[in-house]
Order: C-alpha cells, then structure tokens, then sequence
C-alpha cells in the first residue's frame, strides 16, 4: 500500500510515528532502550492488510549506533515483532569519552589502506557489532586502491586506543572476477537520450541511468558519457568500445524492470533514480562492482576472460545497490552477512536473466558463465548456486557455529564469496528442488547436505518474492544464517500462510543446508 522513496519521507512519516510510540513503550524493554537512546526511521513498507514495517536506525546520545538498526513490525498499534541483530540486545552503554582524539584515528585508518587516498574523515559512533557497544571512530575513506578497484571504506575504530574493530569495504564485486550490438546478448534494443547532434547512453525512462567510457583508467575522472550519431552501439566484438556498454546499459535496464514490475520497486532507492555505470575500468582489471553509488566494469585480461559485463552479473552489482538501500547486510568481518549479501545478488542476478530469457544467455542458476573466451558446454562459471563448494573452497553446507568474522575478510577462509553458498543452495532447493541442472551430472545427494533427495521446488516466482520480503522486512545488517531462516519462513507466512506448503518448502530447504 505504501512504500517510502526517501529516508526523510520515511522518517516524517505517521508511521515512523506510531513506531517511535512503541518503541518508547510496549517494545522498549524488548530492543533494550536506554535513556538517551533514539530511532530514526529511513524506509517504510505498509502492507495491503495494514501492517507496517519501519526500518530503523538507532542512536544513542546523537551518535550513530552501528548494528543497532531494526525493523519493528506493527499493526492497529500493537508490536507484531522486532527484527534485530544480536549485539544491542543489551542494556549496556560506553562511556562517551574517547582515548584518543580523530587525528589518531584518521592516521591509524589511513595506514590500513593499500593504495591513494582521496578523502578521509572520523566521526564518533558506537560500534555494537561486537560482545558489547563500544564508542569508535568511524572513519571514512575514499580513493584508489593499488590493484585498481575504488576504494571506499569504512574503518572502525576502538576510541579508546585505537585498535580496528571492523574494516567494512563498501565496493562489493562480482568476484576475484537504440541498437546495442553486444557481446554476450546479440543485438538487442536500449534507451538512449536524443541530443544535439546525436544520441548518449542516458535512459530517461529509468531516472537517467548512464553508461561512462572509463577509458581504461581506475577512477572516475575523466569518463565520458558514451555518445553516437546514428544509435547503433557497438559491432558485438570487443573492437568497439561500445560493445562492452550496450551490455552494461542493456543489464542495468533490465535489472531496473525486474525490480518494479516483479517487485514494485522503483530503482535501486525505490526514488525512481537511475544509476551510473562505467565501463573498461582499469587496465586487464578481471572484476566487476558496486562501490556503494555506481558500478564499474572492468575488460577483463583477454586470455581468460571477456569484459565482465554478462547479464547476471550486472543484475549482480545492482542488487548489491538494492541490499544497501534496505537491509545493508554486512560484508567483510560480520560473520554470516557478507554471504548473505553476496547471495542476494547471486539470486536477483539470476531471477533477472531468467526474466530477459535471451537465446545468446539463457537463465541458469550459473553466475558469470558468459564472461569465459572459451567455455565449451557452458558448464565453467564464477559460481555454481547449487553446488558452490565445487571450486574447492566455497561452502555449500552451513558449517557447526557459523562463519566467523575474524576469518570473513577479502580472499579469506570465509570471504562473503565462498559462504555465498549456503544462501545460493537453499535458493535453488527452493526454486527448482534437489534435481541435477541441465548440463550437469550431479545425483540428487550431492545437492543436499542431509540427505534430504526429495525436496520439490516451489518455482523462481514464489522463492524470489520470498526472498525479496524478507531482505526488505526482516533482515538487518547483521543478520545470521538461522536468522534468515526465521526471516524468509515469516516472509513466507506472510505470503502463502504459515504452515502452508511454501512455508514448509522454506522449512525443509533451510534443513538441507544444515541451517537450523
């Protein structure tokens, strides 16, 4: 019924309102209010039967608590639940006295980095991702990294002596990875923008959205909107620079379209805006990402691997805009979160090429198959969601205890990538049940970790509306793997009934990744 488009509307909204009453009252002891404590609300949904789901961010003394966001669900004025992370379900508070001034902290934070710093600002906050809330730095870093990926970064540190506590990296990549005539998608149509003289790659039906030439450099700088006297992008070889863009541009509408009119939602921020996306960044960069307000496509080597701009994994990127604009799940050092973060967008990038159903890149629950030179068969991708664990060091199995976030950093044991995998199963249990993809050769064993072979799926529609519930109602940005559980068996009730046979698919597709 309703859907705010901006944090201020969400914030200034009658529900917002209703939900700051509750949490002053009924829910106070639940979500552990202090005196001091405030909500901001920065997106609001409203369901056709009146309930309500407000996100909130929590503040204590005016600063910002990070990992104290939530969710309350109400309805006629009375809490339904509370959705929240584990580390503010405590009464204590810091002392608001750092031990250090932000001139420390900026030099602590920009000794972490690995490359040119652009920006870089502190501000206190409390960090309450950890055993307790404790008062930090929150420095934020901008520039370029040395391997040539954006650098945008949070770095949080303890104010009492400056050590790290989380370095969160907000550039998420796809992996280690008129007539847009493209590379991996034939001719196919786009939306340009008429101007004097000819055409640009702006589509004015989805908020402006435009695809830069990067010209092979690692930084915004100097990109230029592609442009064309006739509107014909491209020869489909990587000789025409426009080639690589018609793929983008085509991607990116398309991930737009999926988003409203499977889910209602308008753009990544549900405001109508479109987004920017540049193309052949960098020299030989074999990745792809989103950097928290673009996306940037490298060429990829030219041994190896194509310009990385497949369908899916642009579906990928801006499904990763679409996490930070409602549940922001946490990436690097957050336990379980980085992978479900990592799984969205597998899943949405895939729902996406299903819906494009384009001959030249058929829907397959495989990420990145098309940016392969040579891939005889198909069967060679950057993963495989129902059998992740087949690269020899991703997870398909959620493991006894969870992730750790001390081992959940860039190309480690549990980097968001590789525990990707337990989300990516389930979803594809759920979708298409424990049968063997086309192409592939695997038993119905081999896709389950508990011996579970008779799963039957409940289709790509009903496991992504789940899904999209309950990353925009009930996940937070800590969320753990048998949180999510919870989260997507609610979405589900909300749905299809609680006990219903989707709810029960939910039920038994969790269990067979050993998330329970």
């Amino acid at each position: 019924m309703f859907a705010s488009t901006s944090p201020e509307e969400a914030d200034a909204s009658p529900a917002a309102d209703r939900a700051r009453g509750l949490l002053a009252g009924a829910a106070a002891r639940q979500v552990h209010r202090v005196p001091g404590d405030g909500f901001v609300a920065r997106d609001v949904l409203v369901d056709r039967d009146g309930t309500e789901h407000v996100r909130m961010d929590r503040r204590y003394q005016d600063l910002p608590v990070i990992g104290g966001d939530m969710v309350v669900h109400s309805r006629n004025g009375r809490v339904l639940s509370i959705t929240q992370a584990e580390g503010m379900r405590s009464d204590a508070r810091p002392q608001l006295k750092p031990g250090i001034d932000a001139d420390r902290a900026l030099l602590e934070a920009g000794s972490l980095f690995d490359g040119r710093i652009d920006d870089i600002a502190a501000q206190l906050v409390i960090y309450a991702r950890g055993a307790a809330p404790t008062l930090a730095y929150q420095v934020s870093l901008t520039g370029q990294r040395s391997d040539q990926s954006p650098g945008n970064l949070s770095y949080y540190l303890d104010a009492r002596n400056g050590k790290l506590l989380q370095e969160d990296d907000h550039f998420h990549t796809a992996a280690a990875t008129g007539t847009g005539r493209s590379l991996t998608l034939g001719n196919v149509s786009i939306v340009t923008n008429s101007v004097s003289g000819g055409y640009q790659m702006t589509d004015p039906s989805r908020g402006n959205g435009q695809t830069l030439d990067a010209r092979n450099r690692s930084s915004t700088s100097g990109a230029t909107v592609f442009s064309d006297s006739d509107n014909t992008w491209g020869n489909n070889t990587v000789g025409d620079r426009a080639s690589a863009a018609a793929d983008a541009h085509y991607g990116v509408a398309a991930t737009f379209d999926y988003f409203k009119n499977t889910h209602g939602r308008n753009g990544i921020g549900n405001n109508g805006n479109g987004v920017r996306s540049y193309v052949h960044w960098g020299s030989n960069y074999v990745n792809a990402g989103w950097n928290g307000s673009y996306m940037v496509y490298g060429d990829g080597d030219g041994v190896t691997y194509k310009p990385l701009v497949a369908l899916d994994v642009a579906g990928h990127e801006m499904a990763h805009g679409v996490t930070g604009a409602t549940a922001r799940l946490g990436y690097y050092n957050v336990k379980d979160a980085g992978g479900l973060n990592e799984s969205t967008s597998d899943i949405f990038g895939t729902l996406v090429e299903y819906g494009v159903a384009n001959s030249n890149d058929p829907g397959d629950f495989l990420i990145g198959e098309e940016i392969y030179i040579s891939n005889p068969g198909d069967t060679k991708a950057l993963r495989l969601m129902f059998k992740q664990d087949a690269d020899g060091k991703s997870f398909a199995c959620y493991p006894a205890g969870g992730f750790s976030a001390s081992l959940a950093y860039a190309r480690g044991p549990h980097d968001p990538h590789q525990t990707s995998g337990v989300g990516n199963r389930f979803f594809y249990l759920l979708a298409q049940g424990a049968v063997a993809a086309p192409g592939f050769s695997y038993t119905p064993a081999q896709l389950v970790c508990n011996g579970d072979t008779g799963i039957v799926g409940i289709g790509r529609t009903k496991a992504g509306a789940i899904w999209y519930r309950a990353l925009t109602r009930y996940f937070v940005s800590s969320t753990t793997y048998p949180q999510a559980r919870t989260g997507t068996l609610q979405a589900a009730a909300d749905l299809y009934g609680n006990g219903s046979a989707e709810y029960q698919a939910v039920a038994r597709a969790w269990s067979a990744v050993q998330v329970n």
